[in-house]
């Protein structure tokens, strides 16, 4: 089983066992045992959706402090373009990037030159019929990780392109060791990320060996010290070098218009993706050439690692690019197969194996079947597991009994009552 580093952690002292994670994630990988919530590693994908929705603030999420870039000395940022929108009356994202350099920063990349290219590439990869259609797009890691979790049967449907991420990591690497001289591993580069899947995704990547990243800074940590960088300027340098396509890559649908098309859907928010993959699982979605998901809601900017309303921040991300040109980044001889995935995306059957004896995996799944039967199939979640069939599943593991359903424990007092009563 693989084993994947996660940035969604739990703090026990904070949860309540209140049951709002439990029913809200996506992959089943919470249950509440002993009134805390326990996160099950093998299928949590780092989605945020539990941060979210915890009323405890139970639930956080790790990432990379600013003084982590010290320990390199050349240091880089890789900005996602959703950063633009979390300041108020920004017109100018070179205010933003030479804020980064007054932190400490040698070298900025923005993201959004390396989505431009990205954009490109999946133009190209369309236009020479090289994938499978409907196109999944491959740049939001929670999303590949639920496809791969829940939708397997998709996995070919994902196109194996990096995501923008990785690609601007490794090609500011490239630039760096070239402006420097210094050897790769002298050279930090840090992704400023809008959510967690981003970070799990640079410590444990999809689809390739190992990430250009060295880490990930969250916006939420960051933005206090870059709010007041940005307010002591003295002088902007002309540091962007993304257009519109880019920076749209920011909110739900920028993707999707990059392709430049009109055969593409566009969905953000976890449980409105699962809808579109299970209508794209069953083959009743067709007319379509590229989709678009988002695990957040508006996209990017609605990462769970962001600081302001994601609705605001789309506004403002509409209103930076009503003057930009439409894209400054291209591709190259040979871009395109740098781009591509190093491995297949494939589905992890360990995940949901009963036993490593497959005999003994049968007469599991057969007792599991029984159980569920005599389960009451309303998936209250008040045992502690996310719905009846998890339940029965749990059971069968040894990690929950019958009882921890409240309707069969009701019908056993009631038995036991009823024979107590005959007694008398």
């Amino acid at each position: 089983m693989n084993t994947y580093f996660h940035s969604v952690e739990l703090e026990v002292d904070k949860c309540c066992g209140c049951t709002n994670c439990l029913k809200r994630c996506p992959t089943e990988a919470i249950r509440i045992r002993d009134g805390k919530a326990h996160i099950l590693s093998e299928r949590c994908i780092d989605c945020g959706e539990c941060i979210r929705v915890c009323p405890h603030h139970a639930k956080k999420a790790h990432s990379s402090e600013l003084e982590d870039i010290n320990k390199f000395k050349y240091k880089v940022a890789v900005p996602a373009p959703s950063l633009y929108g979390q300041f108020n009356n920004l017109d100018n994202v070179n205010i933003v990037l030479t804020g980064l350099k007054a932190l400490g920063f040698d070298y900025i990349f923005e993201v959004s030159r390396a989505a431009e290219l990205v954009s490109e590439a999946t133009r190209q990869l369309i236009k020479e019929n090289k994938v499978n259609k409907p196109i999944i797009s491959s740049a939001c890691p929670a999303i590949v990780r639920l496809i791969k979790i829940r939708f397997p049967e998709l996995c070919n449907n994902v196109i194996p392109l990096m995501a923008p991420i990785e690609v601007a990591a490794r090609m500011a690497r490239k630039k760096a060791v070239k402006r420097t001289g210094l050897k790769p591993e002298d050279i930090g580069v840090f992704f400023i990320t809008p959510c967690p899947a981003k970070v799990t995704e640079i410590h444990t990547p999809n689809c390739v060996e190992k990430s250009a990243c060295d880490g990930a800074i969250g916006i939420s940590r960051i933005y206090p010290e870059l709010t007041k960088a940005m307010d002591h300027l003295k002088d902007v340098e002309s540091l962007g070098r993304s257009g519109l396509i880019g920076i749209g890559w920011a909110t739900s649908g920028g993707e999707s218009a990059g392709m430049l098309g009109e055969k593409y859907l566009a969905a953000d928010g976890i449980e409105n993706a699962i809808r579109i993959l299970e209508e794209l699982e069953d083959e009743h979605i067709r007319d379509v050439d590229f989709v678009e998901l988002n695990a957040c809601s508006g996209g990017c900017v609605g990462g769970v690692l962001t600081v302001e309303n994601p609705y605001v921040a789309q506004a403002r991300i509409q209103k930076l690019r009503k003057y930009l040109p439409v894209t400054l980044n291209h591709l190259e001889d040979g871009d395109l197969e740098k781009m591509l995935w190093e491995e297949e995306l494939k589905f992890d059957a360990d995940i949901f194996r009963l036993s490593d004896d497959i005999f003994k995996a049968m007469e599991m799944m057969d007792r599991m079947e029984n159980i569920c039967k005599g389960l009451p199939g309303l998936d209250c979640g008040s045992c502690g597991s996310p719905t009846c069939r998890a339940m029965a599943e749990d059971i069968v593991k040894g990690e929950a009994k019958e009882t921890d359903c409240i309707h069969k424990l009701k019908e056993q007092i009631h038995r036991v009552y009823d024979q107590l009563k005959d007694t008398i």
